[in-house]
């Protein structure tokens, strides 16, 4: 099985949570495991990046729901990195990008962040 990984990183006070591979069920928990770590450290923004992600299942799409719910109204601005068929398409047929701030780049979305 091809695991699928996540990373955090930082850019001033703003996390970027990085995946790649394939967003299913199976591996949808470590994705949210790493944005409720992020989240944990107090960033004033959290960006889940999935510029490498393959497939995004309706699992990884709930974990990112379940991230707006929880930053919607607090401290944390919440924003999704998703360019191309595979993740920006589903989001937008789902209607998911009309709730969550969308980018095609990473740089958009710490441009939009940080500013």
């Amino acid at each position: 099985m091809d695991g699928q990984l996540c990373t955090e990183n930082w850019v001033g006070r703003v996390a970027v949570v990085a995946a790649s591979g394939d967003l299913d069920m199976l591996t949808a928990p470590q994705l949210r495991d790493a944005v409720q770590a992020a989240l944990a450290k107090d960033p004033t923004g959290l960006i889940v990046d999935l510029t490498s992600v393959e497939f995004l299942g309706s699992a990884g799409m709930q974990v990112l729901m379940e991230t707006h719910n929880q930053t919607d109204g607090a401290q944390t601005r919440f924003a999704v990195v998703a360019d191309g068929p595979a993740t920006s398409r589903p989001l937008k047929i789902t209607g998911i990008a009309d709730l969550i701030d969308l980018f095609s780049s990473l740089d958009d979305a710490l441009g939009n962040l940080t500013a």
